[in-house]
């Protein structure tokens, strides 16, 4: 294709929103073809160092593109997401490609068809770059794989420091300009940890509101679809065309109740919002308490009401139950993976899912029994309140060689999921050492519009302007 006179460098459509990519395409100033191309040269330039993809589906990629150009040519525009490409984590399936898991114990294990959120994207016009690494079978919050690479966190190109997990390769590809947007997954903190540690928004669906129809399991109980994206109105968008009640997944019942976008906009004009008594705010970092801080004050002054709010268990006993179940399910999944001879599962994730063969029936339905107890308690806390506003992770991300895989790297990820909440987690700003940190916003289940509502309205009063990581200019 001959390229046009484009309005924007390279680097700006990179880095653009939606609503920006989209009214380049509508006025005709580039093609998705284009900006699919501009995504590919950038994944070409940089992800040898940044490592954020597994697969890159290059002519596939080109091929969706033109179609999704002819389509728009013939005036069959299919959604707001119209020829705008994305990136997926390597645990959804893509036909005709490797499902992989993050593991060499699922080397050959071919797609026969989509995932069905995949298929909804691209039902949307969406352009599918490739797939992106991940925490070996998503048992892991630091982001870290040894059997495939650890993906490298964008803001710091000297230092390898770690990218958040389990959706590692899909953070890193959003913060890096190596896609618009992507698909994780989140059974603990897995799409919201690295969206805080890379710079971008996260959102932690409701369990019940998007399929997992060929979606690899962890933890039944736990386990969600979420985007990421460089903007909360992008993410909404996201949502919009996520949604829905899938046959194949009965879990879906409760689908139709969102529509993220109607009230996107309202802002927070008499919203009540909890936050975290000191004593649940002890591991803390300084600095993020700080940032956290300011952006409660800055909701506050766009007119959310604030009000102390306390957590129905320490911080410690939402990691420890929530760990039990995520074991125990992973056990049911993968059991016999680990306990094949000579298997090629690292030994970290083997502990961690080895563990849930010890828990026993009745062990595993008291932890259930307590969880139903702990929602409970957590509501009638939260009676009154619209949402409540923690930390997205309590420290800023550290080097790959100060790793201790037995220690928690997010103290407010597991909560969210043992909850049965969705959050979205959102910047907030860099650290002195220019790292990224965020706030995540807890609603109640099928509140998910409510959290990006109030994202959106903090988002907009800093200014809409992605953050982005310096050194990752095509002129670099």
């Amino acid at each position: 294709m001959t390229s046009r006179n484009i309005a924007a460098t390279s680097d700006d459509v990179a880095f653009a929103s939606f609503d920006y990519l989209t009214d380049l395409m509508t006025s005709k100033k580039i093609s998705s073809e284009e900006i699919t191309k501009i995504y590919l040269a950038r994944i070409a330039r940089f992800d040898d160092h940044l490592h954020a993809y597994s697969l890159v589906f290059e002519e596939e990629a080109i091929l969706f593109a033109r179609a999704a150009d002819d389509a728009r040519a013939a005036g069959r525009t299919l959604s707001p997401l119209h020829g705008i490409p994305v990136a997926i984590k390597d645990i959804f399936d893509y036909a005709g490609f490797e499902t992989g898991g993050g593991s060499n114990a699922l080397a050959g294990n071919i797609a026969a068809t989509n995932a069905s959120v995949v298929s909804r994207l691209q039902s949307a016009g969406m352009v599918v770059l490739g797939k992106t690494h991940m925490v070996e079978f998503a048992f892991g919050g630091w982001g870290t794989n040894p059997v495939k690479g650890t993906p490298w966190n964008p803001w710091d190109l000297e230092t390898h420091r770690v990218p958040g997990g389990s959706s590692s390769g899909s953070a890193v590809a959003v913060a890096a300009g190596l896609a618009p947007a992507a698909l994780g997954t989140d059974t603990g903190g897995s799409v919201r940890t690295p969206a805080c540690w890379c710079g971008v928004v996260g959102l932690k669906t409701s369990s019940g509101l998007i399929s997992r129809k060929g979606v690899l399991p962890l933890s039944d109980t736990h386990d969600t679809v979420g985007p990421l994206a460089r903007t909360v109105r992008d993410t909404a968008y996201l949502l919009q065309k996520l949604v829905a009640h899938e046959a194949g997944d009965p879990t879906t019942i409760s689908a139709s109740v969102i529509d993220p976008l109607t009230d996107l906009e309202r802002g927070v004009e008499g919203i009540r919002i909890g936050i975290l008594a000191d004593n649940d705010l002890g591991g803390v970092e300084p600095e993020i308490h700080r940032l956290l801080n300011e952006a409660l004050k800055d909701l506050e002054g766009l007119g959310a009401h604030l009000v102390e709010f306390q957590l129905p268990l320490p911080i410690d006993e939402f990691l420890s139950r929530g760990g039990d179940i995520m074991s125990a399910e992973s056990y049911a999944h993968w059991g016999s993976y680990i306990e094949k001879k000579n298997s090629p599962v690292t030994a970290v994730i083997q502990e961690r899912i080895m563990d849930g063969k010890h828990i026993s029936a009745a062990t595993y339905l008291a932890v259930l029994r307590e969880r139903c107890a702990t929602q409970s308690q957590f509501l009638t806390n939260m009676d009154r309140l619209d949402a409540v506003i923690v930390p997205a992770c309590h420290q800023a991300p550290i080097r790959i060689d100060a790793v201790d895989e037995n220690t928690p790297p997010n103290l407010f990820g597991r909560l969210v999921n043992y909850l049965d909440l969705a959050s979205v987690s959102v910047p907030i700003g860099l650290t002195q050492n220019h790292l990224p940190a965020g706030m995540q916003i807890m609603v109640r289940q099928f509140d998910d519009a409510l959290a990006l509502r109030i994202a959106r309205a903090f988002e907009r009063s800093r200014g809409e302007d992605p953050m982005i990581p310096a050194g990752l200019g095509m002129q670099n």
